[in-house]
């Protein structure tokens, strides 16, 4: 059975579209340029696709010295650096945890603030700036992410839920749509092997770089977002309750989907490198 990287995604504001490279660089908190960016309400806490699902509709793709946003609804863009240096210094919030941030340029969050109808600034991570995990789960540092630096699937698991989800449909006269890789918002997708094999492991070698998974990822609303619309339905997330139901960290029942991950070693990654878990 060989296993190899399928697809690297990379994030570089929080809850806005990626966008795929051929190899990425591992740093102490992510993949390099992941998730430094995101948006935050007057009282500094972070904005979603859970509450605003039009983010979905803003996404990133890469440029010489950084990355363009384009709203797919209309086509107009703006571009970023990858970092600034300077700004306002900010408190922010990613749920409970606390973190200074760089305000950026007005006319930057104004642009933000113009596409989704709200009130929002745009600010920024620098690398003074340590975010601690769930030292329950694991040690180390992450950036504006849900909760840890990488997300690890492998392309059969969302075979198989699109295989249970048109079987349903069918039995049921309906049709079903099939539910793409972007919903889930992964670093690295695994190709070959079994479905779900990502809930046994407990490390992986991709190359010389080593992964630690930690956590099963619970999944929210934002599976249920068309990432060109912004439109929602009630799935994968009803057909992913059938059979991925799992205790959640105060007891409650939630669907888990993927698994949470820590670098342990390496310094890049790359499309087509051999897995070993």
């Amino acid at each position: 059975m060989t296993l190899s990287i399928a697809s690297l995604q990379v994030y570089p504001i929080k809850s806005l579209g990626g966008f795929p490279v051929n190899e990425a660089r591992i740093t102490d908190r992510g993949f390099e340029h992941d998730r430094r960016w995101m948006l935050v309400d007057g009282n500094g806490r972070f904005i979603s696709q859970r509450e605003v699902a039009a983010l979905a509709c803003l996404h990133c793709s890469t440029l010489n010295e950084g990355f363009r946003v384009t709203d797919v609804r209309d086509g107009d863009t703006i571009d970023l650096p990858w970092s600034i240096a300077d700004g306002e210094v900010q408190h922010a919030t990613v749920w409970n945890d606390g973190v200074e941030v760089l305000l950026a340029p007005m006319v930057i969050s104004a642009w933000f603030a113009k596409k989704q109808g709200i009130a929002c600034s745009l600010v920024f991570m620098p690398d003074a700036t340590r975010r601690e995990v769930d030292a329950q789960y694991a040690n180390g540092i992450t950036s504006l992410s849900d909760g840890y630096p990488y997300l690890i699937i492998s392309q059969a698991s969302l075979d198989d839920l699109n295989k249970r989800g048109a079987t349903w449909a069918h039995g049921h006269m309906g049709i079903w749509a099939q539910v793409p890789m972007e919903r889930f918002r992964p670093s690295i997708v695994i190709a070959g092997g079994e479905a779900y094999q990502e809930d046994g492991w407990k490390d992986i070698a991709i190359g010389e770089t080593r992964f630690a998974l930690v956590k099963p990822c619970i999944r929210c609303v934002i599976t249920t977002t068309d990432q060109r619309t912004g439109e929602r339905g009630k799935e994968p997330l009803r057909t992913l309750a059938t059979y991925r139901r799992r205790k959640g960290e105060e007891g409650e029942v939630k669907v888990a989907f993927a698994m949470n991950a820590m670098a342990v070693s390496g310094r890049v990654v790359r499309v087509g490198d051999l897995v070993s878990a």
